[in-house]
């Protein structure tokens, strides 16, 4: 039997090797001025201390609050990524929703008359419509050229003025549902069906709001750069007593994990926003929008003995 699906690509080895170096992605950027300030600093403690300026402190000091410090960046870290993977899931949801809700109406929904093609058409472009309003919500975007091509003029026009546009393409995508069936092309389970899956689109829409809406208290925020901070630039005082010129380098590498760690989590806390590590929100829309591109393509209805697919599985099995 010939096989229906290529193997996978094999796993590139020197993918570890390319991340070690990669620049883009990692938050060296945002952290590189704290890193030197700290060397700077470590290296004029060392100079006042080759001058004979008593400056070292016993490094027994520093266990206590290397241990506080790293309890409560481990948890800072948690909890932005618990937020991010939140996210994740979300729009994970969404996209199965959209595709199961698309599918639904373009095989349920009779056809009756001869704009009742171009009407669901139409619908299924509301509910990319409704992805990319969403998207733009979170980024607190205006509506703009991206949901153009998916709604009529009119619509895009209305949208405009709207406070809550993903709230408003929801209702315009019910309202289609309930005048349908009011005119006898689906039964009452049908549309309880499709109602329950668009109930789970506005619930993702809600989810998100609560990411997007409940940040980490700023007062926790505040506390732990103080405290990095004042660990840092206490570090040399530590180490300058044992490690001379070397503290410089030290205190350098110290810093760069400390600093690294505190502003990977500040980074992915709002995982809808347009940082490197942030949810690809615009690949998923276009993902979505290829999917109803290919659902349109093909007829609502087909007989099993027009169904391609019989044909590919009949010349697998020769």
């Amino acid at each position: 039997m010939k096989a229906l699906w290529n193997q996978q690509e094999p796993r590139d080895n020197k993918a570890w090797f390319r991340l070690l170096y990669q620049w883009r992605g990692s938050v060296i950027k945002a952290i590189i001025p704290r890193v030197l300030l700290c060397a700077i600093f470590s290296l004029v403690v060392t100079i006042f201390y080759e001058n004979g300026i008593d400056l070292d402190l016993p490094l027994e000091s520093g266990i206590v609050p290397s241990i506080v410090l790293g309890l409560l960046l481990v948890f800072r870290t948690n909890t932005a990524y618990e937020r991010f993977w939140e996210g994740r899931k979300l729009w994970g949801t969404l996209i199965n929703t959209v595709r199961n809700l698309a599918r639904t109406i373009w095989v349920t929904i009779k056809e009756n008359k001869s704009d009742d093609r171009l009407e669901k058409i139409a619908t299924l472009r509301l509910l990319i419509a409704f992805a990319v309003a969403t998207k733009l919500h979170l980024r607190s975007e205006k509506v703009n050229e991206e949901l153009m091509d998916l709604m009529p003029l009119v619509l895009y026009e209305k949208l405009k003025l709207m406070h809550h546009p993903p709230l408003e393409i929801a209702f315009w995508i019910s309202d289609y549902l309930q005048q349908e069936y009011e005119r006898g092309c689906f039964d009452s389970y049908q549309l309880t069906a499709m109602f329950k899956l668009l109930d789970i689109m506005v619930d993702v829409l809600g989810g998100c709001e609560r990411i997007l809406k409940t940040p980490i208290p700023l007062a926790y925020s505040i506390h732990l750069k103080q405290l990095v901070f004042i660990y840092c630039f206490t570090l040399p005082f530590q180490f300058v007593d044992d490690l001379q010129w070397l503290t410089a380098p030290l205190v350098s590498l110290i810093s760069f994990t400390v600093f690294g760690i505190e502003e990977i989590g500040v980074e992915i806390e709002d995982p809808f926003g347009y940082d490197p590590n942030d949810l690809p929100l615009d690949k998923i829309c276009e993902t979505m929008k290829m999917n109803i591109d290919d659902l349109i393509s093909l007829a609502p209805c087909v007989r099993y003995d027009q169904n391609p697919i019989n044909d590919l599985i009949a010349e697998n099995y020769e």
